[in-house]
């Protein structure tokens, strides 16, 4: 669907905005890039033939059975008898010197009557989230060519915490900006185009609900309910949507005074047209201006209650947790410094994105 021409014309001023340009093709490189984390970072193989079978782990459950094991749990590709079992075909010799026999496949020299070779594609990085390195010495251990960034005090490996918890984050302030976002705007463009007693009694609402104490009613709710991340994107958005809402409000008590909203009441168009087809589009820019500050709250939010100890599960990939991590371990700096660009270089793409987006949007701004 082509753009309209005023469409076109904000496109073209964001175009010209360097900064806000590339940040923008930076941070939608590193997001696609992070929704495949699973190809990237995992502890099991993306591709595995055996015997001729082709099998894909990361989507499919398999159990260590059906590559000639003994268990009918899930296997551990990580395990050597498992290794050598899918690199020799199911060989019995497997579960007495898996080691040996996998040194003697990688050198071509071992040869048995039932040996048919298979193999299996690793991600880059053969660890998720979740996985302890088998590395000696305490956690958290320094960086090496094993892990990039070192490990957590868990014996994590930080660079899959860091790819699965940079998505995690991003899909988190995507889901609440947008819920909080619609709910705002439709609650000030109610109050600013009715008015009176409906915009006198929501205005007391939001007073009294903004003064509500958001972060001891989410520890509250966790405390209850659990901790989970829809009940966290949920108890975000009731406490996010009041922040567009006078700024939306302002821009509809505006207008909705002006000729084009008494011309167009004139000829009997409806109020949910007059609002969102004709006034919404000129109050934008000051939606579009507080869009950062929610943004940033939002990964803040998110980022604040992990590193109390109070958000999502430890065990989620969390940005938040890897910072308390680095509180924590003041002998591991490599976690405090990961922790802190990984944050400045997200936020910072994002505000200049969206300051980009607001500049965009400003028909008084003039670009060069």
């Amino acid at each position: 669907m082509a753009l309209s021409p005023l469409n076109q014309r904000r496109w073209s001023n964001f175009k010209r905005n360097r900064r806000a340009f590339w940040s923008l093709i930076i941070f939608i490189v590193v997001f696609v890039v992070s929704l495949f984390a699973e190809f990237i970072a995992n502890d099991k193989p993306i591709l595995v033939n055996y015997r001729g079978d082709w099998r894909t782990p990361i989507f499919t459950f398999y159990p260590e059975t059906a590559f000639g094991g003994d268990f009918k749990t899930e296997a551990d590709y990580r395990d050597p008898v498992v290794q050598c079992l899918i690199a020799t075909g199911g060989v019995e010799d497997c579960f007495d010197t898996p080691e040996d026999i996998l040194s003697e496949v990688d050198a071509g020299t071992y040869a048995a009557e039932d040996f048919e070779p298979g193999w299996a594609l690793w991600p880059l990085i053969p660890y998720s989230y979740d996985t302890p390195v088998d590395r000696a010495g305490a956690a958290p251990l320094p960086p090496n060519g094993q892990n990039w960034l070192g490990t957590d005090d868990r014996k994590r490996d930080v660079v899959a915490r860091v790819l699965y918890g940079f998505r995690l984050s991003i899909l988190f302030t995507l889901i609440v900006t947008t819920a909080a976002s619609l709910i705002g705007v439709i609650a000030g463009a109610v109050q600013g185009y009715f008015g009176g007693w409906l915009d006198l009694v929501f205005q007391r609402v939001i007073e009294i609900w903004g003064a509500t104490p958001s972060l001891y009613i989410i520890i509250i709710m966790f405390a209850i309910l659990g901790r989970s991340f829809w009940l966290l994107v949920l108890l975000t958005v009731l406490f996010s949507w009041t922040a567009l809402v006078g700024v939306v409000r302002a821009e509809f008590l505006r207008a909705r005074n002006l000729e084009y909203v008494r011309a167009a009441k004139a000829l009997g168009v409806s109020n949910r047209v007059i609002m969102f087809r004709h006034m919404l589009p000129n109050a934008m820019v000051a939606t579009v201006t507080m869009l950062p500050f929610i943004v940033t709250g939002t990964i803040s939010t998110l980022a604040g209650l992990d590193f109390l100890g109070f958000g999502l599960p430890s065990s989620a990939p969390s940005l938040g947790e890897l910072t308390l991590q680095a509180k924590q371990n003041l002998q591991a700096p490599w976690l405090g410094f990961t922790a802190f660009f990984t944050f400045a270089i997200m936020l910072s793409l994002l505000v200049f994105i969206f300051e980009g987006v607001r500049d965009a949007f400003d028909p008084r701004k003039t670009f060069s």
